[in-house]
């Protein structure tokens, strides 16, 4: 779960609404910054699908009484999601092979240094996974194959972060801005000089971006839900946010 404090709410977002928004932006990246124009759809498939492991972990949300507020993708216990993580992955990499090898080397991007046993377990399995893949795939030591697989890992993770920074932040709010998006988005890429791309609120409707690789303009709805805080201490996190509606907002790519 994705979640942005407020004085009265906790803004909701689930992973996986947040990834088919990413979805979104790479279907409106233009086709020249994919390169291997043979894997744009499977770049796609996996920047959409990168989340699917959340799915059931959304679905009931869970307070944290150390924080005193509900868990969110940041804080969750490693040990407990790397079983779902897993069970997202099997399932992109039967959708394809290409887009699963891209959200392995994902995941086990930002958890390689964790040394929790369960953890390190799973990081040593999805080692093997990519190896296999790659094997399968014929890319294994080939190095443009390889160059080219580590771009498409920096473009899924671009679209990951644009598509957090509307959840992340408050919309129109540029000082307010989350640690994750102050220097910038740190993937370079070679067609922006290896500068990193900084994001923008223009105002609360619309976002601007230093540079853009979109084939221009274009609209994203972001559902969420504002669960109320009185809700959650009358009702708990978990009816608070299922009798809450969901919200949408509309936001443009300018």
């Amino acid at each position: 779960m994705i979640i942005l404090e407020r004085e009265q709410s906790y803004l909701m977002v689930t992973q996986n609404d947040h990834a088919h928004i990413a979805g979104d932006i790479a279907r409106n990246c233009k086709e020249e910054y994919f390169f291997d124009d043979t894997r744009t759809q499977e770049v796609m498939l996996a920047i959409n699908e990168h989340d699917r492991g959340w799915i059931e972990l959304d679905s009931s949300p869970v307070w944290n009484d150390k924080t005193e507020k509900p868990y969110s993708f940041i804080d969750y216990p490693l040990s407990l999601k790397i079983t779902f993580y897993k069970k997202g992955l099997d399932e992109v990499e039967k959708m394809s092979k290409y887009a699963g090898l891209l959200c392995s080397l994902h995941y086990s991007s930002f958890i390689q240094d964790s040394s929790e046993p369960a953890v390190r377990e799973f990081w040593k399995e999805e080692k093997q996974r990519q190896e296999r893949v790659s094997r399968e795939l014929e890319i294994e030591g080939i190095e443009n194959q390889q160059e080219t697989l580590m771009y498409h890992l920096d473009l899924l993770k671009f679209c990951d972060y644009l598509s957090l920074y509307i959840c992340l932040n408050e919309p129109g709010d540029n000082k307010g801005s989350h640690p994750f998006f102050r220097n910038g988005f740190p993937q370079l890429f070679s067609f922006v000089t290896d500068k990193p791309i900084v994001a923008h609120w223009r105002n609360q409707q619309t976002v601007t971006l230093s540079f853009s690789p979109l084939k221009g303009e274009m609209q994203v709805e972001l559902p969420y839900r504002a669960v109320m805080k009185e809700h959650i201490a009358e009702y708990g996190v978990l009816q608070a946010y299922k009798d809450t509606p969901v919200s949408i907002r509309k936001i443009v790519f300018h």
